[in-house]
């Protein structure tokens, strides 16, 4: 093969494209990976996951230390200030150790990176405009799509990237809010409208829907939404918004609520009203490829279009949009490609929001059980009643565990509370394996652990839980 010839070319560098570039060459295949950014890692490591999550870990330090919740542990602090710089400069450290991460594996692992925008350009062909200029034609066997998401605005609302920004300007905001007015009450927003409200910003979120989020089982949505009242974020639930206008520092953001016409002033407003599949310039229609109205990518069970040689999974493609789940796609891809079985399980793969607390889902909640007739047993058990939430003094949440009613399988594992991103883990095993809810309550927890409160709610499913 020549230098422009390869086995497999990547088209994104995210999670999903880094990742499955890395286990094709583990397989043996001769692979190159495009990405436009100059930094590796896509969306999630520059500009989401990983940026979010420092900022978060950060507010919540900040919050426990300035808001007196560590006088409870017999620590007294005479005087907390905010160095907002510093903790920015740490967020930006993080992201930057963990691109240049991912450059490191691809050298290890033999991926050769272009940095430059790809382009199919048919027969097996992938353009680059590269970043320094110039244009380089790859040619390739099989083409993965891995380009993944960007951000969506509403109609009414332009971005100015400054008063009137998305996630990526939110991360770095220099200086606090004194007041965040954001548009939308999913994860994105959630997660920064926290980090904001942390740092002292009064924080308004403006949600279209009528509930909290209504894709969590409604039990964990009920407490997730209370106890971030209790924090001192303000919730609009079914409005919709209609505009903004930025008057110097102020914004004043217009919308509806119950057939009336009302506004709201903030300094800084958020737009986190969803992503969208990121197919623009890639050339996919001019390729064949069949793709639904919004731009989705659609493919068979095993990541292929209708194109042949032409795979594509994560963001582009139908689902929910998480880092994890394109992880695994671009493994089984590229694994199907070398001829081994690749699978992903959609009922295992869990969705988390990382706020305090943090709320965890795997699998069907209850709402769904009941719309698809499928008879159902449940067993819940409160952080409340356990001896290490209690000592870490995190005695807001719980978890419940939803298991069918005549095998006892588990269906659904909700968490909302302290790490319930990590409790989500063993519900995800659970579910990846088709454990009954009695393989769970039979499993030996460690005490004192936050774990012990997974094996409680799995007795109660057999209604004999035992402490409470």
């Amino acid at each position: 093969m020549s230098d422009n010839e390869f086995d497999l070319v990547v088209i994104g560098a995210g999670p999903g494209g880094y990742v499955g570039a890395i286990r094709a060459a583990q397989l043996g295949m001769k692979v190159a990976c495009i990405d436009k950014e100059a930094k590796l890692g896509g969306t999630c490591l520059r500009v989401g996951c990983i940026p979010s999550k420092a900022l978060l870990e950060s507010s919540e330090r900040y919050h426990q230390a300035a808001d007196g919740l560590l006088d409870a542990h017999g620590i007294k602090l005479a005087k907390v200030e905010l160095d907002l710089d510093a903790m920015l400069a740490r967020k930006d450290k993080i992201v930057d150790q963990l691109t240049s991460g991912v450059a490191g594996l691809f050298k290890k692992n033999g991926v050769t990176a272009f940095h430059g925008l790809g382009k199919l350009a048919g027969d097996g062909k992938v353009t680059v405009q590269l970043e320094g200029g110039g244009t380089q034609t790859l040619t390739a066997k099989n083409i993965l799509i891995a380009t993944g998401s960007e951000p969506t605005t509403i109609p009414g609302v332009e971005l100015d990237y400054d008063r009137v920004g998305n996630s990526t300007t939110a991360l770095s905001y220099p200086t606090v809010p004194e007041h965040l007015v954001v548009i939308g009450g999913g994860v994105i927003g959630l997660e920064l409208g926290s980090v904001w409200r942390r740092l002292g910003a009064k924080v308004t979120v403006l949600e279209y829907m009528p509930d909290f989020l209504p894709t969590v089982d409604k039990d964990i949505a009920r407490q997730a939404l209370k106890a971030f009242k209790k924090q001192g974020l303000e919730f609009k639930m079914g409005v919709k918004v209609t505009g903004t206008k930025v008057e110097g520092e102020k914004v004043t953001v217009s919308y509806e609520e119950k057939g009336e016409n009302k506004t709201i002033e903030g300094d800084r407003v958020l737009v986190a009203t969803g992503r969208r599949a990121n197919t623009d310039g890639l050339g996919a229609k001019e390729a064949g490829l069949e793709m639904d109205k919004r731009g989705v990518i659609q493919v068979d069970d095993h990541f292929r279009t209708n194109v042949p040689g032409i795979w594509a999974i994560g963001d582009v493609i139908p689902g929910p949009m998480l880092a994890h789940k394109a992880e695994h796609e671009g493994v089984a891809a590229v694994e199907t490609m070398a001829g081994e079985p690749g699978h992903v399980n959609y009922d295992a793969i869990p969705g988390i929001i990382y706020t305090h607390p943090e709320v965890a889902t795997v699998g069907k909640t209850e709402q769904q059980l009941k719309e698809a007739g499928i008879p159902y047993k449940k067993g819940k058990f409160p952080f409340m009643a356990n001896g290490r939430a209690k000592a870490m003094g995190e005695t807001d949440g719980m978890v419940k565990i939803l298991a069918h009613a005549e095998t006892d399988r588990i269906l659904g594992f909700h968490v909302v509370g302290a790490h319930a991103s990590d409790l989500a883990a063993e519900g995800a095993v659970a579910i990846e394996f088709s454990a009954s809810a009695e393989d769970l309550a039979r499993s030996v927890h460690a005490h004192p652990t936050l774990s012990e409160i997974i094996k409680e709610a799995a007795l109660d499913v057999a209604g004999r839980v035992v402490n409470i």
